[in-house]
């Protein structure tokens, strides 16, 4: 299996299946003499972790970073940073009935057929707990990158969606409710209908909105590489994700010319930001924000028509422990990929100027 690794510079490689002794990942490119705070880190983890509340999967895991190289008394030493999260609370009898079947918009099928082989156990290497390592590297790169900051929000579920542009929101109050929706009001109303949802046996889908702020002008490169690029790549990277947009995305087709430029001002910096914080795949110093939407996630507790290594046409009972949105769990993943998009844009940026 090819395309673990993320990133140039800054590189992250994955490893590991839901249901195996661990996940993990080594770190390669990062700069020496940050001095890490651990709290910080597993901070970001338990924020992505199962069973934090009732509107997610309450497999049990304490997600507990161990790091193994790259770190001497506090500090990055500049070698490659290798950590493991160690799986404890796997129920992998509760996919036996699937060893055989493929689950409707699940990844089952293609890997039979690509690989000829597949852990069905919660997915494999498709399961989206393999993020959990995607999340311990974007936190060291918020350390790295510390005075940009990262802020991503869920901006809707279904069809509840808050529509305040987001330098209105307070985003202290993010993590004040189980949703992760900086507007309290908004908040509850989306819990109380993934809470319906999930009663139902069914699943929802919802939007992920994420902030960067205080950006250095120049990150990205203006043919292939360039920044809003990398950063669709990153997004899309993640399970479940099924769309990306930045700046004004598809609204601004319907701008003409002159109500969609942003206009200069004297220092340089621009009235308006439909330009979603990129010109020219360039970072232009204003903030960068886009949106990520999530799909409804594919195992539902309800039966379902499917087919089998034979082909034949069966009968699959929803079974396991799922997220009825993954979207509340998703948020410090955007973030986590956000910064690794940045930090690696950082530091291909100190190899072109002497």
């Amino acid at each position: 299996m090819a395309g673990n690794s993320f990133g140039n510079i800054f590189k992250l490689t994955t490893f590991g299946e839901s249901h195996g002794p661990a996940i993990g990942g080594i770190l390669d490119g990062c700069p020496s003499g940050i001095e890490l705070d651990v709290d910080k880190i597993q901070h970001d983890l338990d924020r992505r972790k199962p069973g934090q509340s009732s509107i997610v999967t309450q497999r049990k895991e304490a997600d507990k970073i161990n790091f193994l190289s790259g770190i001497f008394e506090g500090k990055t030493t500049g070698t490659p940073i290798s950590f493991a999260i160690y799986n404890t609370n796997q129920k992998s009898n509760d996919y036996s009935h699937i060893k055989d079947s493929y689950r409707p918009s699940h990844a089952d099928l293609v890997y039979d057929k690509k690989y000829g082989h597949r852990d069905y156990r919660g997915g494999g290497r498709s399961s989206a707990r393999e993020t959990a390592s995607r999340v311990v590297a974007g936190a060291i790169a918020k350390q790295f990158l510390n005075s940009i900051k990262f802020n991503a929000y869920v901006k809707s579920v279904g069809a509840i969606e808050l529509n305040k542009p987001y330098h209105e929101l307070n985003f202290d109050n993010i993590e004040s409710n189980p949703v992760r929706c900086p507007d309290n009001e908004i908040a509850f109303k989306m819990e109380t209908y993934i809470k319906k949802v999930k009663k139902e046996g069914n699943t929802i889908g919802g939007v992920i909105r994420c902030v960067i702020q205080n950006v250095p002008i120049g990150l990205g490169e203006p043919v292939f590489d360039k920044l809003h690029a990398q950063l669709g790549k990153a997004m899309l990277s993640i399970n479940a994700v099924k769309g990306f947009e930045y700046g004004s995305g598809f609204s601004g087709t319907k701008l003409k010319g002159s109500q969609h430029n942003d206009l200069f001002k004297t220092d340089g910096t621009t009235k308006t930001n439909l330009s979603g914080g990129i010109q020219g795949g360039i970072s232009n110093g204003m903030d960068i924000y886009f949106d990520v939407a999530f799909k409804p996630v594919a195992t539902i507790m309800q039966n379902q028509e499917t087919i089998n290594k034979k082909g034949d046409k069966v009968t699959m009972e929803g079974k396991g422990r799922h997220d009825p949105c993954v979207v509340p769990r998703a948020v410090p993943i955007v973030e986590a990929m956000a910064a690794i998009t940045i930090a690696d844009f950082v530091l291909l940026n100190r190899t072109i100027k002497l």
